[in-house]
This record gives C-alpha cells, structure tokens and sequence, in this order.
C-alpha cells in the first residue's frame, strides 16, 4: 500500500524503504537488547504500539475524507506519499510479535548466530520492499490502488492497529 501510495512521487520509494530498514532495524535492536537481558518495553505495553498504525490510518482517511471531491491528480499535488518514519512507526507496531519470536531464537543463538540472523533478516526485508514496489507499479494493481488507495490504505492501517490492539489483549479485549 505504501508503494501505491507514494507511486510517481520523487524519492516516495527512498522513503519506505528507508522506513522499511528503520522499523526493522529498530524491532532487531529491542529484540537484541532483551536476548541480553535488557527489556525497554514491559510484555504488557506491546500490544499498545497497535495504537501507532491506529493513529496514521485515522490520519490517512481524514486526509481521504478532506480530498473526497478531487480526482486522483489533485490528490496526488496534496499528499506527497509516506514518510520515512510513517513507515517505521507501522513497521515497528506491526513487528511486536516478531520481537516475541526473536528473543527466544537470539538468546540461544549466541552472537554469530544473531548476526547471521539479523543479516539475513536485513536482506529479506530488501526483497520484500522490491516485491512491495512490483506488485504495486503493476498496470492492473496499479489502476485499482489508484482508484481505491486513498481507502484501502486508511483500512488496512486501522485494521492492522485495532488487530494488533485485540491480539495482544490491550483494553482487557
């Protein structure tokens, strides 16, 4: 959604990319500290980081709603697709259960093992960016996040918050 968001705009696909390795790195970092031991989020405040998606969708369908009247081409003069630390802030929200995983996994790995990992990781996180961005410049995917991406991705941002809110159990739910 980011790269259909940020379609045709100068230096959009540098951004989430760039948001891409940020978030990741950040969730490899946290993970990393707590195999050590050091833990900065309590288990019980990670369902909460739902709350950062949450937050950019409701951003993205005000800006939807604001821009409802105008054609694509107005839309995209306004909005100058996402930025770095948008993407990050999903990134990060949505890796909370990786961290659950990788602690477990880097604790045992020792430090060669979690370089290996970590590197391997990084690399995946590549390839999922150009799989990302050649799926979303395809002409018939790209039509249809065209005409429908100013919703979908308000949807799929507020979903994937409250999901990560319900999962992890935040507000008793």
């Amino acid at each position: 959604m980011f790269f259909a968001q940020g379609a045709a705009r100068p230096g959009a696909a540098r951004r989430i990319v760039l948001g891409q390795y940020l978030g990741f790195v950040a969730i490899l970092a946290v993970a990393v500290a707590a195999a050590f031991g050091a833990t900065f989020l309590p288990e019980s405040v990670i369902p909460y980081l739902g709350l950062l998606p949450l937050a950019l969708g409701l951003k993205a369908a005000w800006q939807a709603w604001r821009h409802r009247g105008e054609t694509d081409g107005e839309r995209e003069s306004v909005e100058g697709g996402p930025t770095a630390v948008e993407v990050a802030a999903v990134t990060f929200a949505n890796g909370g259960d990786n961290i659950g995983v990788y602690v477990p996994v880097f604790a045992t790995a020792g430090a060669g093992g979690m370089s290996v990992y970590a590197v391997v990781f990084l690399i995946l996180v590549g390839v999922w960016c150009f799989a990302g961005r050649f799926f979303a410049t395809r002409p018939l995917v790209a039509r249809a996040l065209s005409r429908w991406g100013h919703v979908l991705l308000p949807l799929v941002l507020i979903s994937l918050g409250l999901l990560i809110l319900v999962e992890g159990g935040a507000f008793g739910l």
